[in-house]
């Protein structure tokens, strides 16, 4: 009787003793990668209501420690509902860089808020009656779309002054441009226009320095400007008008068609291992370097004001940390991704060449022109001009100290 005791309590403890080192670390392990697995499949299949969180609820409940018996007090800006987004795109989600961090945005956003929030890519022209960038900017302020991706210079016909919060011609680079926008007022202003059209800017994205254009000619001196059509945009447009070049602000997906049939003789669009992509290489041998019109360029999701305003803080510091990380990789996957498209360029025989100092000259007198002649047009172009004046000549001591 003695012994069968013993035996039974021996028993016990070894399969107390199996159950607690064996069998509940597997069970938990495969919950693990049940979950992991699913936010690492991201929004490919998201939920078009509240998401299924009973498995994670579950989870969470099991392994929530018996001795914790204290709950602090939930405040109701902080909890979390489920949101669900439609973000109209610019530019195609196979474009490298420029499509693909607006993709990222979809990705990241469901992977960090646990898959409670969703942010839906659309290619461009794939929503109803959005045509141009001025329909994505209307439709995101009147609450048609939630949100929508560009750079800020593609609603330039809201407001010349957004043009800055873009790029700018023998501007400052990412470093300096970051160093505005975030410390030196550059956001505030920014959103005190997008306010008075009932949206909300995040700066969501960044890229490294664009070319300066392809060339069918060699440029030698300012007059073998004069008369060129170029496809060129923004502020690098009205430069090179006053040098005499006829700008065309054509799509990316007019420029090739455009130089095959002789519209244009030159185009300018991105950096190269954009420009590689669209094959540009093809039809203009002429590649001009440094990109004087663009030498850092940030890109911004738009939204609507009154969905922003509707965000917990928990969800807006989401959208602001995804957009900060989509600005980091941006410009970190830029600088990292164009010698290899530069020596493939070579290798098809693109010429490869810098702008004769007197042509880049030129362009920065024009430009010197086109800002004081906006600023004086605008109020808003001249605040945020003096805005960020005053900010490069501070910015200027640290730089001359700082680099080398």
């Amino acid at each position: 009787m003695r012994d069968g005791i013993i035996g039974i309590i021996i028993g016990i403890v070894v399969g107390v003793v199996i159950g607690a080192t064996i069998i509940a670390p597997r069970l938990e392990q495969r919950l693990e990668q049940e979950l992991e697995s699913a936010f690492e499949q991201g929004p490919a299949s998201p939920p078009t209501t509240n998401p299924p969180t009973t498995q994670t609820q579950a989870v969470r409940k099991a392994r929530k420690p018996a001795e914790v018996t204290f709950q602090a007090p939930v405040s109701p800006t902080m909890t979390s509902t489920f949101v669900r987004w439609n973000m109209a795109s610019a530019f195609g989600g196979a474009l490298p860089q420029l499509g693909t961090l607006a993709k990222r945005i979809e990705t990241k956003i469901w992977r960090v808020s646990g898959g409670t929030f969703e942010i839906k890519f659309h290619e461009p022209g794939t929503l109803a009656a959005l045509t141009s960038a001025d329909d994505m900017f209307d439709a995101v302020a009147s609450g048609a779309i939630d949100a929508a991706f560009a750079s800020s210079g593609a609603w330039q016909g809201k407001s010349p002054a957004l043009q800055l919060f873009s790029s700018i011609p023998f501007g400052p680079p990412a470093e300096e441009l970051l160093a505005w926008v975030y410390f030196g007022g550059g956001e505030e202003l920014a959103n005190a226009i997008y306010r008075r059209h009932n949206t909300r800017a995040v700066f969501c994205g960044m890229i490294a320095p664009e070319a300066g254009g392809w060339f069918r000619k060699p440029i030698s001196t300012v007059d073998d400007l004069k008369g060129l059509n170029m496809r060129i945009s923004g502020l690098g447009a009205r430069v090179v008008e006053k040098l005499g070049v006829r700008p065309r602000p054509l799509n990316e997906g007019d420029i090739f068609m455009a130089l095959e049939q002789g519209a244009i003789d030159a185009a300018e669009f991105s950096m190269p291992a954009i420009d590689l992509k669209l094959n540009f290489h093809e039809l203009a041998r002429y590649y001009y370097f440094p990109g004087w019109h663009q030498p850092a360029t940030l890109f911004t999701l738009l939204v609507n004001l009154d969905r922003w305003n509707a965000l917990t803080v928990a969800q807006r510091a989401q959208v602001e940390a995804v957009c900060g990380d989509n600005v980091r990789y941006g410009l970190a996957e830029g600088e990292s991704l164009q010698y290899g498209a530069l020596k493939t360029m070579t290798e098809l025989g693109v010429r490869i060449l810098t702008w004769p100092v007197p042509v880049l000259e030129a362009f920065e007198r024009a430009w010197r022109d086109v800002a004081t002649e906006q600023a004086a047009a605008d109020e808003d172009f001249a605040r945020v001009w003096d805005s960020l004046k005053a900010f490069r000549q501070d910015y200027a001591i640290w730089n001359e100290l700082g680099r080398l």
